[in-house]
């Protein structure tokens, strides 16, 4: 088992960091606070640099290579929210980028990745190995940089929670619950390690889609479970085989434990988002916000934090969630 990133790593991510990403704020909405009978604080990575947390994770991971590794280039896979932040990462070092990307990504996140200057290839999500699509050009000196199970990915993403602690502490209020969309795990693992360092009576929470809840079954079981094959979900941004064995170590310290969302309540959430925040959120993104209505989490008079991770959708994908309120 690789070193598992601490807060410290955190902090020198940050470090790295500082001037380069926003510092997204805490927002709430009278509305939603009603509803749900607690104080509910999001959390729009939504508004980040490349349109979700990814940046963080990727910038800091490119950050650590020595020259010689950038010189070489970097490869990656991802459904697109790492692959912006990867090839926007690059292109700020001056590096190639290669990122295999599923067919059947949203075509916004693909021309986004195209237009930062990265090659992009194409794969299928559901027959291909990820792996076996990236190592020609691994072989061929590249390195790679991978979505969630990396200490250094970790550490850029735990810089969240670095901010979301300090700012609920700057409103003077005590943080119940963190709820993080959950996808690998490199988000909340991140998150959940600087949430527990300021605040360890605080519950961090995962949110999964339904179907594609490998998180919440490892928790469960005490070990790594993958997803049954033949599913899909409309969270594109978060659907994974299995946990990551570095995140998957930390989670099964730091989490309260996950919840599993419909594709109806998560869709339900992207128009609340809209509604109540005036934010466009991916359907990934809004995992947490949905999780609110499961009756899992305990809100009475609670104060929460809700990350929005992302807010990449395609017009259609949006146009129709929209349509169908």
């Amino acid at each position: 088992m690789t070193t598992l990133p601490g807060i410290a790593d955190i902090r020198h991510a940050a470090a790295r960091l500082s001037g380069l990403i926003v510092e997204t704020p805490l927002i709430e909405s009278p509305e939603l606070n009603k509803r749900f009978g607690a104080r509910i604080l999001f959390k729009p990575e939504t508004l980040q640099r490349t349109g979700s947390f990814k940046f963080r994770g990727a910038y800091n991971k490119l950050s650590s290579l020595s020259e010689e590794e950038r010189s070489h280039g970097v490869v990656a896979f991802s459904s697109g929210n790492h692959a912006q932040g990867v090839a926007a990462s690059a292109a700020m070092f001056g590096v190639k980028a290669v990122i295999a990307m599923p067919a059947d990504a949203p075509a916004m996140k693909i021309g986004n990745v195209r237009k930062m200057g990265a090659e992009v290839v194409p794969f299928d999500r559901f027959r291909d190995d990820r792996m076996t699509v990236v190592r020609p050009y691994m072989e061929q000196g590249m390195v790679l940089v991978p979505p969630f199970d990396d200490p250094a990915i970790i550490a850029g993403q735990g810089t969240i929670g670095l901010e979301l602690t300090a700012q609920a502490k700057a409103l003077g209020v005590s943080l119940d619950a963190v709820v993080v969309p959950c996808g690998g795990g490199g988000l909340i693992s991140g998150i959940s390690v600087a949430v527990k360092d300021a605040s360890p009576g605080t519950a961090v929470w995962a949110v999964e889609p339904e179907h594609f809840d490998d998180t919440r079954r490892s928790l469960a079981k005490g070990a790594r479970v993958s997803n049954e094959p033949g599913h899909t979900s409309i969270c594109d941004a978060i659907l994974t085989a299995e946990p990551g064995a570095i995140t998957f170590e930390i989670n099964r310290r730091n989490l309260a434990g996950a919840i599993a969302v419909s594709d109806t309540a998560t869709e339900q959430a992207v128009r609340d988002a809209m509604a109540y925040l005036k934010l466009v959120v991916e359907p990934g993104g809004c995992v947490g916000l949905a999780a609110l209505s499961s009756g899992e989490i305990e809100l009475s008079g609670k104060c929460i934090v809700v990350v929005l991770s992302g807010g990449n959708v395609d017009y259609s994908t949006y146009a129709r969630i929209m349509a169908a309120a």
